[in-house]
């Protein structure tokens, strides 16, 4: 039988759409309380129907019981949601409007997941991740996944070293003012060893012009980067997958959500794009004519890096618009938080390549703006599916920071980031961070000193994303009335073995790269 040992195994879902295959209907369902790259259309046997639950006027959606303060995937977004199921009646937002249009749409209903013929999940290669859970804002306890999927691993094995306890620890326990002087402009930091070899700590000295945001955690994600959605056009077409497969040279891409591609393109079973250009086609023979004119090998760009079979790609977004634009089509099957624009014009995108005898094939990308008044060094990331977790996120985001090194500057990605997004980062400064904590020597029996803006110096990580690491690792004490950094064993061990398995880096030596001052040219 199928019915559920208890309640909890049937997580809650809102049915968004119905649709009537040869007589049967199909309901597509997002979990409540999941990432929406779960959302999936499943068969009446799925749903317990004894437990529908019609939006009421008071009520909000319910959420998960199982999970202490568990709360929507995005909160921006999921409140809204639940407003309008509940609003409806009363004064509907225009949004609202659009929901009654398919019958049942907005219900929420609890779903069995016991079933396998039909998992969420493709099982592609590297696609593993699309199982887990959202943990944004990263706060939140990400321990779970869904049930029955025992194969997929839960997202906190993507956090650094492997301490996802540490995530409750973003921002200190201790009150305002120990947080408050890590802000300063020239916090003094010194370090000694302990009695134990391998526990070190380091001072920070309150700087004079210690800010309230200092802490490093914006009150709320700044909304005015480039390519950041305001959600206000959300609607129930894009909240649901539209494309059903990808095929991308010899990976076949299962997408995770809603990508604007040309709306006749999205009743194929399969759409082909062309791995050098990312021109899309409709059928394997249209690709085929295809290749036989396209005579590109690698991105349209300049190759700026290349080390082993690692290749980096710059494409100015005016040069090579179509290439572009179908780069972000692309990425937004894998992007949720983001909208895409087809301006790309005042971008630049970096495309990180592998070489094989027939070329140069896509792993990952990144764009970033010409000019940035936020210091942004990164707009959209992505690594593509069958590549993720085996390290290239890390190396695209290093690939990053050695940019704004040549530059010059310091930089921080555009906010804000997706769940996996914020994970890889975390992991890279965390890393980056204790790498130059532990290689900090004592010079004539004094501690070592170092400050927050000489770590910012030398790494290009923000300042703001350098206090804010140090908070979220826990390090930060009060000690005989200064500020100090602890590295406990746990630490330096994590460390230790989290470096060993990072195969990939990036050499400065091999970086042929000469940054352009956007800002005297009169169109870029």
């Amino acid at each position: 039988g199928r019915e559920p040992k208890n309640e909890d195994e049937w997580p809650l879902a809102e049915i968004l759409s119905v649709k009537d295959i040869s007589g049967k209907n199909l309901y597509y369902v997002h979990y409540i309380d999941f990432n929406k790259r779960l959302d999936e259309w499943v068969t009446p046997d799925r749903l317990d129907i004894k437990k529908l639950q019609f939006p009421k006027k008071e009520a909000k959606t319910p959420m998960k019981n199982g999970l202490p303060g568990s709360r929507p995937s995005s909160p921006e977004r999921d409140v809204k949601k639940s407003l309008d199921l509940h609003v409806q009646s009363a004064s509907a937002p225009s949004r609202g409007k659009t929901l009654p249009t398919l019958k049942r749409k907005a219900e929420s209903v609890s779903l069995a997941t016991q079933v396998t013929t039909a998992t969420p999940v493709p099982s592609l290669p590297g696609s593993a991740e699309a199982s887990q859970a959202s943990v944004y804002p990263a706060m939140r306890d990400s321990s779970f996944s869904i049930k029955s999927r025992d194969e997929h691993e839960p997202l906190t094995s993507l956090t650094t070293n492997g301490t996802s306890s540490i995530q409750r620890h973003l921002i200190p326990p201790q009150p305002g003012r120990k947080r408050k002087s890590c802000g300063g402009t020239d916090e003094m930091v010194k370090m000694f060893q302990n009695n134990s070899p391998r526990c070190s700590t380091v001072y920070l000295l309150p700087g004079e012009d210690s800010q309230d945001s200092s802490d490093g955690i914006p009150s709320a994600p700044r909304m005015t980067g480039s390519l950041v959605s305001d959600r206000s056009h959300d609607d129930i077409v894009t909240r649901m997958k539209n494309i059903d497969c990808i095929e991308l040279g010899r990976h076949r891409l299962k997408p995770w959500y809603f990508s604007p591609y040309p709306q006749e393109l999205t009743s194929l079973p399969i759409l082909y794009l062309c791995e050098f250009c990312l021109k899309y086609l409709k059928s394997l023979k249209c690709l085929q004519r295809h290749l036989t004119k396209c005579n590109l090998r690698h991105p349209p760009g300049n190759e700026i890096y290349r080390k082993g079979t690692i290749s980096f790609f710059e494409i100015d977004g005016r040069k090579n618009k179509a290439y572009s634009q179908n780069l972000c089509l692309l990425a937004k099957c894998f992007l949720d938080h983001k909208t895409l624009y087809y301006d790309t014009d005042p971008f630049l995108f970096y495309v990180m390549t592998e070489y094989d005898s027939k070329g140069f094939h896509i792993v990952g990308y990144f764009s970033k703006e010409k000019e940035s008044t936020e210091d942004y060094n990164v707009a959209c990331i992505l690594t593509l599916p069958p590549y993720q977790r085996r390290g290239y996120g890390k190396l695209l985001i290093e690939f990053s920071y050695e940019l704004s090194k040549v530059e010059g500057k310091t930089g921080t990605p555009e906010k804000p980031l997706s769940d996996l997004g914020l994970l890889s980062y975390r992991s890279y400064w965390s890393q980056t961070i204790l790498e130059i904590l532990m290689d900090l020597k004592s010079e004539n029996g004094e501690r070592p000193q170092i400050t927050i803006n000489e770590i910012s110096e030398i790494t290009s990580v923000k300042k703001e994303d350098v206090i804010s690491t140090l908070q979220y690792l826990n390090l930060i004490n009060y000690y005989k009335g200064q500020y100090i950094l602890t590295l406990s064993e746990d630490i330096v061990e994590g460390h230790e073995r989290a470096m060993e398995k990072r195969h990939l880096r990036i050499d400065p030596k091999c970086l042929h790269f000469t940054p352009k001052d956007w800002s005297k040219r009169g169109k870029w």
